[in-house]
Order: structure tokens, then C-alpha cells, then sequence
């Protein structure tokens, strides 16, 4: 048994049931899994990628629409450049492949905001290809197992994307079950903190713990701060912004948080970001909403 033999028995035991995994599921719905999944636990992108599956089934109902609707609908999952990006790769598929997402792994690292991870990821996961996935997840288990050190570092390196390769079998189809398989036990099982060994199906054959489960060396990285952030007085702007029915003047803006400082700052960052558009200095519609608008319905 290998590496990736394990993993799959292990994952066909214990795999979470998910709407993305389903028989049938597109590959356009693939695509919006992986992008809400980055950084957005998976209970609250459960609801949200349903919603979205049902309003914009394909690529082409969602380029129909402004993009200002993507940013509505993203809600509160954080990192609203996500809808951005992916109402931005719903026009190129559109205007390049016929609405449909493409299979080829160099035609889907060419559309907007699709990196090195996701395109991979559909290719793997919609179209059952061998390539290696490699999330923080995949890092950790191959890293402890493999080479029996505590964790990978912060990034995906080229080094990452060949020591995965390395444990994927040759036939794609099964490579691509153990590539998912390797990143659920990164998820449920072999976590950051307290991980799970005596659940893990490396747990005999693990480097990590055969070298007694050093410790990470240096500072741990610590949760990213939330509160009183440039983000979160981000996301409070842009509330106001997408329940909006028309254009939004400054005044009302200047209500969700009392310094003025950071106000701005964050305000001129959601405009620079190209997630809202000013009508004029003082008044403000999300992108996409400005054609349909003037500051004469104020």
C-alpha cells in the first residue's frame, strides 16, 4: 500500500459529504467552491455556494449580469475580491470558451484570479486530471509524513508542487481521488494544533512522528486580528453599499465608523480595489451599478 493507497481508503471512510463533491456537480460549480473556500471555513461556504449555484447555475448567467451583483450576493464571506474575481473569469469564459470552463490547465491559469492552487484544483477535481493540489492542508500532511518536519512555511513552492506529485499514483483518475484525499485528512485529521494521529492512516508510517513530533521551530503564526482592522471597517462600508437601492452619499458612509482617518483609508481601498465607484466625490454605488444610476436620484 502507498501513500496515496492509504489515503484514499482512509478518505472513502471518512470523507465530509459536500455539495461540491456531489455526482454532477460542474465543473463551473467546482470553480466557485474552491474560490469561496479560500480562507472562508467550509460551514459558511456551504450556504453561500448553494445560493450562488441556483442564481448563476453557469459562467454565462453570471457575466450577464453587473458585477456589482456578485458583490451582493458574496455577503459576508470575506475578501469580497473573490466575487470580483470570479464574475471577472465568468465574462472571460464567455468571451474565450463558449461559457464553459475550460479543462486545459494552461487555459485556466490564463483567466483572471485563477492561480497556481485553483487552477489545479478544477483540473483535478472537475475533470479528474494528475496534478498536484497543494493547499496549506496538503503542505502540513505531506511535510509531517513525508519529510517529519512540523509544518511546510507560509507559501506553496515549486518544491511542494513536485513532493506531492511524487505521491500521486500514475493513472489521473485515481490521482485525483488521492489529491482530495490528502487534503481532508490535512482538514479533519492532521491540523495545525492537537492534530489527530491515532486517527491517521500514517500514523505507523509517519516521519514526523517517528521523530517525536517536534515542535514548530520559531514563532508560531498567530490567528490574523479582525477587529478595529482596515478589513472589518471595509466590510462595514461595503454592507451600506450593497443593501443600497441607489447611490450612496458620504454622509451615510461616515455612520458605520467614527474614525475618520481610517474611514477614508479604507474607503479609498474598496475604490482602488474596483469593488466600489464613485459617482462623484462625495457619493458612492458598488462597481458595475454606475451606468444605471446618477447622483440626480439622490
Amino acid at each position: 500500500m502507498t501513500f496515496a493507497d492509504d489515503a484514499i481508503t482512509w478518505f472513502d471512510k471518512n470523507a465530509r459529504d459536500l455539495p461540491w463533491r456531489q455526482p454532477g456537480t460542474t465543473a463551473w460549480g467546482v470553480l466557485v467552491s474552491e474560490v469561496m473556500l479560500q480562507q472562508t471555513p467550509v460551514v459558511r461556504v456551504e450556504p453561500a455556494w448553494r445560493a450562488w449555484m441556483t442564481r448563476w447555475p453557469t459562467p454565462a448567467d453570471l457575466a450577464a449580469d453587473p458585477p456589482s451583483e456578485a458583490i451582493r450576493m458574496w455577503g459576508r464571506l470575506g475578501y469580497p475580491r473573490r466575487a470580483m474575481r470570479l464574475h471577472a473569469c465568468a465574462v472571460a469564459m464567455v468571451e474565450r470558451h463558449d461559457g464553459r470552463v475550460p479543462s486545459d490547465l494552461e487555459q485556466l491559469l490564463a483567466l483572471p484570479g485563477v492561480g497556481t492552487y485553483t487552477g489545479r484544483a478544477v483540473a483535478t477535481f472537475a475533470y479528474g486530471q494528475r496534478h498536484p493540489v497543494v493547499d496549506t492542508n496538503v503542505r502540513r500532511v505531506v511535510s509531517r509524513a513525508v519529510e517529519g518536519k512540523p509544518d511546510a512555511g507560509p507559501t506553496t513552492t515549486a518544491a511542494d508542487l513536485i513532493a506531492t506529485a511524487e505521491l500521486l499514483p500514475e493513472e489521473p483518475a485515481r490521482a485525483a481521488r488521492a489529491s482530495i484525499a490528502f487534503m481532508e485528512l490535512g482538514a479533519l485529521v492532521c491540523v495545525a494544533r492537537s492534530p489527530r494521529c491515532h486517527e491517521c492512516p500514517f500514523e505507523q508510517v509517519c516521519a514526523w512522528r517517528r521523530n517525536g513530533s517536534p515542535a514548530l521551530e520559531g514563532p508560531s503564526r498567530k490567528p490574523q486580528r479582525y477587529a478595529g482592522t482596515d478589513r472589518q471597517v471595509r466590510g462595514l462600508l461595503l454592507e451600506v453599499l450593497r443593501h443600497a437601492t441607489g447611490p450612496v452619499p458620504r454622509q451615510r458612509l461616515d455612520l458605520v465608523w467614527n474614525d475618520d482617518v481610517q474611514r477614508a483609508r479604507a474607503l479609498a481601498g474598496l475604490v482602488e480595489d474596483g469593488l466600489v465607484e464613485p459617482l462623484d466625490p462625495d457619493v458612492f454605488v458598488l462597481a458595475g451599478d454606475a451606468p444605471r444610476v446618477s447622483p440626480q436620484s439622490l
